[in-house]
């Protein structure tokens, strides 16, 4: 159930961060989160959301195991 809050938070985070509200944190407290472990999550997710934006902005090249993902036209 926590995991699958906190997921579910994160990906509402790192796609439509402008949607967050008051709600959001509540669901998370609602599964027994406190506090100190919702503010690490948001830090997490957004430290994650921050350092792919720098990595698809200067073109970093994948580690040879990752397999690439389409973007929205469905290219490589």
């Amino acid at each position: 159930e926590v995991d699958r809050a906190l997921c579910g938070y994160a990906h509402k985070l790192a796609l439509t961060p402008a949607a967050m509200s008051a709600d959001d944190v509540d669901a998370l407290r609602a599964v027994g989160l406190d506090d100190i472990q919702i503010h690490d999550a948001i830090q997490v997710v957004s430290y994650f959301s921050y350092i792919n934006r720098i990595a698809d902005a200067v073109h970093v090249d994948l580690e040879p195991e990752m397999t690439p993902y389409a973007d929205s036209d469905g290219h490589v």
